[in-house]
């Protein structure tokens, strides 16, 4: 069969939520993605908001290794969107295991792929839509972001409260605040993580892990609800945000 009469190959979009992590920086208590917002954990929150946009066929969600019954049973006392299936994998010990151990669940016909933060539990469903199409018009790897509302000063850092000297000032206007979801066309993704060696930490941006094989990486805009809950100032952010969701539109 010649590629002209060869049948298009399906478009179907997965998103893997990487949700294996502690979140030290909420302070002791429950994983961070599984802290109440509005009486709803984080991650019932991210997986809804992944779920939202109607491209969305699955969403894998990558649970702490010993807790994935846990968060199987979390996803099934809440209402999620019929029209999307959930499956939970067992994570690894760093963000970049996790993220790989999601992919290598995903079946044989996705080739887009989402990675979202289960920290970013408020992205609107516009933004979703926009990655999404992004990679499926042709770019291998999106990004939503934002430009930077704040300088930035490049530093030598120094240990834990001395003062650091600033070594440069970039150029703000060339500087964006990258969210998720990160979009990519799975071929691309899959072969970045298995070109990238895990090393100590591991990779914490899969887009950066796509820069490395020389493959380009573009900019989609981002939302300013779509930012990452990480300090308990960021709880009661998101707490308004939703309050004022619900007032607006009944969210």
């Amino acid at each position: 069969m010649s590629d002209e009469s060869r049948p298009a190959r399906p478009s179907r979009t997965a998103a893997v939520i990487p949700a294996a992590g502690r979140g030290v920086r909420l302070g002791p208590g429950a994983p961070k993605a599984l802290r109440a917002l509005s009486g709803t954990p984080m991650l019932i929150h991210a997986v809804r908001a992944m779920a939202n946009s109607r491209a969305v066929s699955l969403v894998v969600v990558v649970a702490p290794p010993d807790g994935a019954a846990e968060v199987k049973n979390l996803l099934d006392d809440h209402a999620l969107p019929d029209r999307t299936d959930f499956l939970v994998v067992p994570g690894g010990d760093t963000r970049q295991q996790s993220v790989r151990l999601g992919l290598e669940a995903l079946p044989e016909d996705i080739t887009t792929v989402l990675v979202h933060d289960a920290a970013r539990p408020l992205v609107p469903v516009d933004t979703v839509d926009a990655v999404i199409e992004a990679v499926r018009d042709g770019a291998p790897a999106v990004v939503p972001a934002l430009p930077l509302a704040d300088t930035v000063k490049e530093v030598e850092p120094q240990p834990s409260g001395e003062p650091e000297p600033v070594v440069a000032t970039p150029d703000r206007a060339r500087l964006r605040a990258v969210q998720t979801p990160q979009g990519f066309d799975r071929d691309t993704l899959v072969r970045a993580h298995e070109a990238i060696a895990v090393d100590g930490e591991g990779a914490t941006d899969d887009a950066g892990m796509v820069e490395r094989l020389g493959v380009p990486v573009v900019i989609v805009q981002g939302h300013e609800e779509a930012f990452k809950v990480t300090r308990p100032l960021d709880l009661v952010l998101a707490e308004a945000v939703l309050a004022r969701r619900r007032a607006s539109d009944g969210f």
